[in-house]
């Protein structure tokens, strides 16, 4: 397991869409690798090996998987956006996926379009940036 870094940038959260990134799931190598957990985009590309194109982990690149990792599950088909029904033991789980990888991995951007169902739950995910348009 990597253990924490301390040279991680602030967090910024430069808008994407859900279909946005898709385009950064490892396929592309001039591409970056993006993992969203809670609508916290995290850059994973120096983890090309685990992340990029048939790693252990790329079931999670270019989407927001949230649900999936609450489940402790690798199956393509849990890894969706939506967590809200997941129950207080994987959202727990849920919690610490995303602490583990702000510990690890710099946010750079933050999904716009995650599903209403979560709207609620989203302040958990430690997002304090405010609104200055």
């Amino acid at each position: 397991m990597q253990a924490p870094r301390d040279d991680l940038d602030p967090p910024k959260y430069d808008p994407i869409t859900l279909k946005e990134l898709e385009e950064y799931d490892g396929s592309d190598p001039s591409k970056p690798i993006y993992v969203s957990i809670k609508g916290d985009v995290f850059d994973v590309t120096r983890k090309r090996d685990v992340y990029g194109k048939g790693g252990s982990y790329s079931t999670f690149s270019g989407k927001d998987g949230s649900r999936a990792l609450g489940m402790s599950s690798l199956k393509p088909e849990d890894a969706v956006p939506d967590y809200s029904t997941l129950p207080e033991n994987q959202m727990k789980v849920l919690d610490d996926w995303h602490s583990f990888f702000s510990k690890r991995y710099n946010i750079v951007r933050r999904v716009t379009d995650m599903p209403e169902a979560v709207a609620p739950l989203r302040s958990t995910a430690g997002n304090t940036e405010t609104d200055s348009s």
